[in-house]
């Protein structure tokens, strides 16, 4: 056979395969076409069901992660040994790019200062939306269950310039147009300001009496810097002179609300620590000025003792000067100054 003989014959068998080749699969197509469909239906239900079970939920998460939670506002009324009234004023700030709700929950309120955090109080919050800003307030009757926790919060807030809070529970979030719940903690800590020991407390106008009891009065000016309002009580206070105890002070209802508080405050004071104070030096070189210390002592509420605010302000040792010589000078008629 010659070259272009075979040549030809093997550009018909090639051609006669190829024909045979298309019908036999075009045959496996028509006859197994419902695999390839089944195939593709099943690679579809399972990339919605990764979409569905893990990617939307890891970005509903990320999108809570990503918001920010602001305390515009604190006020603690109703005070009672074991439970208290707490109102929060918050909002919460989104990118606002996905459309949610998230089902109200009980959080779980943290010293977060203290390692590990330290739980203290639980409110429950409501539900909420993904809108770019959300305000959300709370306003509850909470029962005080720990004791030393909720002391130990108190004792942070008043020493301290900054308290950090962790606010930490878990809840569902309801994505638009998708009917499954998914579950997400919602976990922020926030910055407070504390009322940073009281510094800056003022006492003027004193005026005092040759009574054993109820013999000084002045008007106290205490700073609360921080976002809390704070119905205390009824408020007695240790008062000393040169790291000597030498009488107790007293303030009524003392609500501590944000800025500059203003109360009328009395005392028990031992006359002769004062005297001597004001004609022996050092003390009597100051014009009359003496330096006095106040530690808390007790906290009443509508008849009710409240610890968890008395052995806070106990742990605060705050120095005030008080012109209390112009006051034995203009009251009793006594003159001030070294006596040597």
């Amino acid at each position: 056979m010659s070259g272009a003989a075979k040549e030809g014959s093997e550009n018909v068998e090639h051609a006669t395969y190829g024909r045979t080749g298309r019908k036999s699969s075009k045959r496996h197509c028509r006859r197994f076409w419902w695999v390839y469909m089944l195939v593709i239906l099943v690679v579809v239900v399972v990339v919605v069901l990764c979409v569905i079970l893990v990617a939307v939920p890891r970005m509903a998460q990320s999108k809570l992660d990503e918001a920010t939670l602001s305390i515009d506002g604190i006020i603690i009324t109703n005070v009672q040994t074991n439970s208290l009234n707490m109102a929060i004023n918050s909002t919460i700030t989104t990118d606002g790019s996905t459309h949610a709700t998230i089902d109200s929950f009980e959080g779980t309120m943290y010293l977060a200062d203290v390692n590990p955090p330290l739980a203290f109080a639980r409110i429950n919050f409501p539900e909420t939306t993904s809108d770019a800003l959300q305000t959300v307030n709370v306003s509850q009757q909470i029962p005080i269950s720990d004791q030393n926790a909720f002391t130990t919060f108190n004792t942070y807030l008043i020493q301290r310039e900054s308290v950090s809070v962790l606010i930490n529970g878990d809840t569902y979030v309801h994505v638009s147009g998708i009917s499954r719940a998914y579950s997400v903690t919602f976990s922020k800590t926030v910055s407070l300001k504390g009322l940073n020991g009281f510094r800056g407390l003022d006492v003027t106008n004193p005026h005092v009496n040759i009574q054993q009891s109820n013999n000084f009065n002045a008007t106290a000016h205490i700073p609360n810097p921080s976002v809390l309002t704070l119905d205390i009580g009824n408020t007695t206070f240790r008062t000393y002179f040169n790291n000597t105890e030498i009488g107790t002070s007293y303030i009524q209802n003392m609500v501590l609300r944000p800025g500059t508080n203003d109360f009328f405050i009395w005392a028990d004071i031992n006359q002769t620590a004062v005297i001597d104070g004001l004609t022996q030096r050092p003390s009597c070189e100051r014009n009359g000025t003496l330096t006095f210390e106040l530690a808390g002592r007790d906290v009443t509420n509508a008849g009710q003792p409240i610890s968890y605010f008395a052995s806070a302000l106990a742990a605060v040792n705050q120095s005030v000067d008080i012109p209390i010589g112009q006051a034995v000078r203009d009251d009793i008629g006594l003159p001030v100054g070294c006596l040597d």
